[in-house]
This record gives structure tokens, sequence and C-alpha cells, in this order.
């Protein structure tokens, strides 16, 4: 592999970075990655016709034919990933890395909507939160243009949070909560912990700044180690809140008696919503400007959207989903005031392991518990959660779609919501 300033020097000649050959390439750094049934440098010769400077590529002979249009690694993921680094390195600015087992996306659109109203924000943009999405959003940073940046971290398995954390190098970080969420790779509950906690560590291991939420019992001992902690939302610390409704729409307090009108339903969001109004304050924002971007944040992207569709309300929340979301969307669902008859339509909950048949019994038992209108089970997993007698259960997708369909829904509250994979967003246009 060249050296990475050589690299480097190339990456400061472009206006991006791309991966994707289909993507429009005017003047990207395009680093052919390797896939399992694909190699990246079958599309580098395609991304410099449309308009890629340059292109990164694991062949030496192709290099050799052209060394003005391409550089050599061996491995194009790991050259990233130290592009991504090493430009990090150059950065003198505050990065927020953000992970959590729930509500990470939305903190991150949260926190970017607080500080903007301030700072010149980059983030992470939709999903890009993994081993390959981390180092392009590090590499989007303009460090003459952007004065803070939101780094969104994902993860199903230990170690992935310490690397990405590496690439980061976070001077603050933000754990949403710890819940139920890739039990198959994390291997229980307490695995998930160890992992999540990775970015705490790091915090605790270089001085960074910690923004603990204290309403979820294992993240104060888990960000102990870390000597700067800003805690919210309780009553005693230092950016408190309060929730004064969950429904329709979440209202809450800030710190200062200020009262904020979300335009984001149930209570759970309460404290995405908390969590950014502390990273807020912490970073200088005004508060009537914090109040101003939480009333003003609208979700998209299937998550928490509450949508009218003519025939029915309905809370599509069909991004993802795993134990821990389930039964805190059911709760705040059937806490909803009523003004008809609630219907729940439910996908499969990916990546549960040998939990998954347990956890889907135990969120069967919370349906009956709950007693809803209609409940709808989408998903060979769900089978196990079918254990009403008034439940419908269908094997597949295709199978509700058809159920939906010779059965209207009309007037009712309706709550979608299922793993990613799922894809239950699709029934929208059958309610």
């Amino acid at each position: 592999m060249e050296d990475i300033a050589v690299l480097y020097a190339r990456f400061q000649q472009c206006t991006a970075v791309s991966t994707d050959s289909r993507q429009d390439q005017a003047g990207t750094l395009f680093v052919a990655l390797n896939g399992p049934s694909f190699r990246g440098r079958d599309f580098a010769a395609q991304a410099l016709a449309k308009g890629a400077r340059y292109a990164v590529v694991d062949d030496a002979e192709l290099v050799a034919s052209a060394p003005d249009r391409y550089s050599y690694a061996p491995d194009p993921l790991l050259a990233l990933q130290q592009l991504a680094h090493y430009h990090r390195r150059q950065l003198a600015i505050p990065v927020i890395g953000i992970t959590g087992s729930n509500g990470k996306t939305t903190t991150k659109e949260l926190v970017h909507a607080v500080l903007s109203r301030r700072y010149a924000v980059q983030y992470t943009r939709g999903n890009l939160n993994n081993h390959i999405g981390v180092p392009l959003t590090l590499l989007s940073i303009r460090g003459g243009e952007h004065e803070l940046a939101i780094v969104e971290m994902g993860a199903n398995h230990q170690g992935e949070i310490e690397l990405l954390s590496r690439l980061a190098e976070p001077t603050h970080g933000l754990i949403t909560n710890i819940g139920k969420a890739h039990l198959e790779g994390f291997g229980g509950v307490e695995g998930i912990a160890k992992g999540k906690g990775e970015l705490l560590q790091f915090l605790a291991a270089t001085g960074g700044s910690a923004f603990v939420n204290t309403a979820d019992t294992r993240l104060p001992a888990l960000a102990a180690p870390v000597a700067n902690r800003i805690t919210y939302p309780g009553p005693t610390d230092d950016y408190p809140a309060e929730l004064l409704a969950a429904a329709p729409d979440v209202v809450l307090r800030l710190f200062d008696g200020t009262v904020v009108e979300a335009q984001i339903t149930g209570g759970y969001n309460f404290l995405n919503l908390a969590a950014a109004a502390a990273v807020g304050a912490h970073f200088g924002v005004p508060t009537p400007d914090i109040a101003a971007a939480l009333a003003g944040y609208a979700p998209t992207n299937n998550r928490s959207q509450l949508v009218r569709t003519g025939r029915n309300e309905v809370i599509l929340d069909a991004y993802n989903a795993n134990p821990s979301s389930m039964a805190v969307a059911l709760a705040s669902f059937a806490a909803r005031p009523a003004t008809a008859e609630k219907v729940v339509i439910l996908g499969d909950m990916f990546e549960l392991g040998t939990e998954s048949e347990a956890e889907h019994r135990t969120l069967g038992e919370l349906l009956t518990a709950q007693q809803f209108g209609t409940v709808l089970l989408c998903g060979p997993d769900m089978r196990h959660a079918a254990q009403h007698p008034g439940f419908h259960h269908f094997a597949t997708k295709a199978e509700a779609a058809q159920w939906l369909a010779a059965h209207p829904l009309t007037g009712k509250q309706i709550l979608i919501k299922g793993s990613r994979g799922m894809g239950l967003e699709t029934l929208l246009p059958l309610v």
C-alpha cells in the first residue's frame, strides 16, 4: 500500500469519497471495496469514466497501467479506514459519538437539529454507522467548514464499537440505552452492555466526556470510569427534564422550566429529546433555540412517524425492532388516548439467536395483556407470539398484505413495527 500521506494528498483534491460506482462520481475518490460476490476493482474504470478523480484498488497491474489515476491498497477497506483516521487526526473539533440499543438514530437527528442552531455541524447521514459508514462520515467532515461532528456508531458484536471509537476518536460520547438488541451477536444483555460500553472505555482512556442517561440503571456504573460526566434527565442531574405527556405527541419540561411540545409520539422518545437538550446546553446552545429545534423536529424514515392515510391514523415505526423497543412501543401505543379501535401489525424481531422463541413468546404475553382490538403478526418467528386465539398470524408479509386487502381497515389507530428486514412499511398503502 502506498504511504497514507500520499493517498491523503489525493483525497484532498477530491470532492468526496465513494464506494458505489452507481452513484454520481464527479470529482470523487472511489474506493473499490470487495464484497462476497464481487471485486471492487471491476467497477473502478466505470467510476473513473463517470468523473471520479482517483480510484483505490487492490490490483497492482491496474495501478501500473495508470498510476496517475489509481492508488494501490491490498485491502481497500483497511485503506478507507486508515484514510478516515488520518483525516480525523487533522481535525481540531469536538466529535460526538452516539450509540445504544434503541433510539440512536433519532437521538443523532435531534442532537444535530439542536447543535445546528449555533454551529456548522456534520453528522452521520442515514444509517452509515458501521465499519464502512463511519469512515465515510469522517471523510465528509471539512475542517475549515464544520465546527462540530456527530458520528453514529452501530454494532452487533463486541469489539465493533471499540474499532469505531479508535477510528473516530470521539471527544464526547452518548449511549442512549442498553436493551435487548442483537442478542445473537452480543451474547445476552450483559454482552450488549459490555459492547456499547466500549465507547465509554475509550472516553475514559482519552480524557473525553460522556453524556449519561441516568434513567437507564446500567449506564451510570458503566460511565463511572469517565472523569467528565454530564448527566440527564433526573431531577438532581446536570440537565433535568420531565415528561409531561407522551401522546398524541411528547411534551416535556426542560431544565429551566421551558415546556416543549414535540412532533414525535411515544414516551420512549422523551429520553431522546432530553439527551439532545443536554448536549445542546452543554455546548452553549441557548435554551430558546434548543426548544425550537426539538419542537421543529419531525421524524422520517419509518421511525415513530405519525401518518394519516385518509382512512386511519398510523404510527409507522418499521425501521427496526427488538424486544426492548417492542415493549416500549406497545406500552406507549396502549397509553395513547383511544379515539378508535387500536390495531397492531408486528413483524419478526431479528438477530435474537437462541433467545428468539422465548422473546417472541414474551411479546405475545405483552400483547395479550394489552388487549388491542386487532393483532396481526407477520413472519415465521411471530408464530411463537400468536398464542391468543384472536391473533392473526401470517408466515409471510405477502399473506398479511392479502388479508389487509380482503379486510380493509377504516377509522383505526394502527401501530406498524418490525425489524428492518421485514420491510413492513410496504404495507402502508393497504391501511
